[in-house]
């Protein structure tokens, strides 16, 4: 029975801390439809935080390719006086990376709902040399 009450407790304070961050990040990060994307991101920093090797598989035209792993060492990269559009495959990374871009300074954060997944816009592939 103690088993029981302490993996419930467990449970309870790791679905708090998830509900506390999300809370949290929705401060400083809009989460916008792809309409309300495309409506401003060409005014606007369009960083894909993806790994290069997706990147290169497809990416909305115009995206720099930033990924998550390299973004603290290339923050200089991003102005902070100009918004930042952000996405990946699904929302998680652009979210962490919102968080990183926000604790730097950054302020007018945005991401792509659902991801470069849900994405029906214009893409760019890199072509294969043959």
């Amino acid at each position: 029975m103690d088993i029981l009450l302490s993996i419930l407790i467990v449970l309870a304070a790791l679905i708090l801390f998830g509900v506390f961050r999300y809370i949290r990040t929705q401060r400083f990060l809009k989460t916008l439809t792809e309409a309300q994307f495309v409506e401003g991101y060409r005014k606007a920093q369009l960083i894909d935080v993806r790994e290069p090797h997706e990147f290169e598989r497809g990416h909305i035209l115009g995206a720099r390719n930033i990924p998550l792993s390299q973004m603290k060492q290339r923050l200089q990269e991003v102005r902070p006086d100009k918004p930042v559009y952000l996405y990946c495959q699904s929302g998680q990374r652009s979210t962490r990376a919102a968080t990183l871009l926000h604790k730097n300074g950054y302020q007018d954060l945005n991401h792509l709902k659902g991801g470069f997944r849900k994405w029906n816009g214009k893409i760019k592939v890199k072509k294969k040399a043959y």
